[in-house]
């Protein structure tokens, strides 16, 4: 069995309203609190970094999937939603949506269409972050797969 470390770093200077920074090999940025929350919403915050590893982690599982089905697609796009809920001071992450788009080539065949809109709904389940979320995070999948005009 492989394993796999990856690591970061933060700095937090300050206490609940001030911004701090997360660094790693490929990544520098600023965090902090988003205003949504009363914070001042400098660079990224946890709940957009969830959601991003939740975005890019299903967005490469499908591109990987068509890739070795030999779909022929023209180009996948998605938009994320992540919802996150405050009840009586508690803030929990309830639900992401993912509206990917995916534009198959015209020479794509019925059968490529069916098997790429199965990949779809699959790479959502075998994503590690999905899987990693499941039973705390609802994950909404509203796909939609067409081919080029």
């Amino acid at each position: 069995m492989n394993t796999h470390s990856f690591f970061i770093k933060t700095d937090w200077p300050g206490l609940r309203n001030d911004v701090g920074t997360l660094t790693s090999a490929t990544l520098n940025t600023e965090i902090s609190i988003p205003p949504e929350m009363d914070g001042p919403g400098a660079g990224t915050n946890p709940d957009e970094m969830l959601l991003g590893a939740a975005a890019t982690c299903y967005i490469i599982t499908l591109a990987a999937m068509l890739e070795r089905s030999r779909i022929p697609k023209e180009s996948l796009t998605m938009e994320s939603e992540g919802i996150v809920e405050v009840d009586r001071g508690v803030i929990t992450y309830k639900k992401i949506i993912h509206r990917p788009s995916l534009v198959l080539s015209k020479q794509c065949t019925e059968k490529e269409m069916v098997t790429a809109k199965r990949l779809a709904v699959k790479a959502e389940q075998s994503c590690m972050i999905s899987r990693a979320v499941k039973g705390n995070v609802a994950i909404e999948l509203k796909e939609e797969v067409t081919i080029q005009d």
